[in-house]
């Protein structure tokens, strides 16, 4: 049987314990990284987040200590908040919180898309370099796409949402306000 953690209420949130803002990139994670290690290491411990994106993998290395730092103290629990706005790096921190504890505040927007690159391809010198990179940039888009599909994967475990749905909308970035994330079951509620 599987058990649920308690609904909590808007003044659970009162004090979160870890408050981030801006882009998702080392300045945030340091500030993430302070905060998470002085935080209680029993009871609800709050990260509360407002971004319009960054670094993917900063996010993911962020989502990964959330990760740990669950099994590590199993009597703590670290809920998500989102606020304002949760885009792109800040979507995919958030698919490492259990369903159950993530929450958003009202109006708050989430935006999902898939990741992007920018690179330009230079071919010079013998041919079988040249297909040595133009593989080394398949590989590197190829490997891209597989990380991306397991936050995508975490991210709508246990919701409505499948991941034919997704990866047909992402592409144009989904937007979606707090209420339809709570009604498509990718968050827990809204407050």
């Amino acid at each position: 049987m599987l058990m649920t953690a308690p609904m909590l209420s808007p003044k659970d949130f009162e004090f979160p314990a870890i408050m981030l803002s801006g882009v998702v990139d080392h300045g945030m994670y340091l500030h993430f990284k302070n905060c998470l290690s002085t935080a209680p290491q029993q009871g609800l411990v709050v990260v509360e987040l407002a971004t319009l994106g960054g670094d993917p993998e900063i996010a993911r290395l962020m989502g990964e200590d959330i990760r740990f730092h669950s099994e590590l103290y199993p009597d703590r629990r670290l809920v998500f908040l989102g606020r304002t706005a949760v885009y792109s790096a800040g979507a995919t921190f958030m698919s490492f919180f259990a369903t159950e504890n993530r929450y958003l505040t009202r109006g708050t927007r989430l935006m999902i898309h898939e990741r992007v690159i920018t690179k330009n391809i230079q071919l010079a010198g013998p041919l079988s370099t040249c297909i040595a990179t133009l593989k080394a940039t398949l590989n590197e888009i190829e490997s891209s796409i597989a990380i991306q599909n397991e936050g995508f994967a975490n991210l709508i475990l246990g919701s409505q949402v499948t991941m034919e749905q997704l990866l047909q909308r992402a592409p144009e970035n989904w937007y979606m306000e707090a209420n339809e994330a709570q009604a498509l079951g990718l968050i827990a509620a809204v407050l």
